[in-house]
């Protein structure tokens, strides 16, 4: 009896492990040099992050997200808050929420670039809407282009729980460059 309670606690531990990690568990995590990145067109690099193909940055190891989706000028990021994000008051850090912003409108802006062209971020700015907790649940930040320029890209963010509701909304304005 001991034996089959021991193999359910172990197959629950594999089920939430994989709730958890999901496509995690096939993903890499580093530098992408720049002559790979040369190589490739801005969408066909966020496609190598999404699929695996390449390394994501190490902040999305540190802080737990996952590129999910992309199309041109658009890029979703999912991550599921843990205690390892919270602030002093036991809500999740606004820096976290501002760095999945400026994760997924970027490379909403790199989606649209041809190859051997790259960008930066110049500015952005975050609302914080909503408070977010760990009994909030997964969280996704969408990022769209709102225009892509030879010299200058803008995009829009936005944070949302499960339920659709706006968590946080945020602009960014990224400068464009040859690589």
């Amino acid at each position: 009896m001991a034996l089959a309670g021991t193999l359910r606690l172990d197959v629950l531990s594999i089920v939430i492990a994989e709730r958890t990690e999901g496509n995690m568990a096939n993903k890499t995590y580093g530098t992408v040099s720049p002559e790979r990145q040369k190589a490739m067109s801005g969408l066909e690099f966020v496609k190598g992050l999404i699929s695996g193909a390449l390394p994501l940055n190490t902040i999305a190891q540190t802080l737990g997200y996952d590129v999910v989706e992309v199309e041109s000028g658009r890029v979703a990021i999912t991550l599921d808050p843990t205690g390892a994000h919270l602030n002093p008051w036991g809500t999740v850090h606004g820096g976290l929420t501002a760095t999945l912003l400026d994760s997924c409108m970027g490379l909403a802006i790199q989606s649209m670039l041809e190859k051997g062209v790259g960008s930066t971020t110049l500015e952005f700015k975050i609302s914080l809407v909503r408070a977010i907790t760990l009994e909030t649940g997964q969280i996704r930040a969408e990022g769209r282009v709102l225009n892509c320029g030879r010299r200058v890209g803008m995009a829009e963010g936005h944070v949302t729980d499960a339920k659709s509701r706006l968590l946080a909304h945020g602009t960014t304005t990224c400068l464009i460059f040859p690589s």
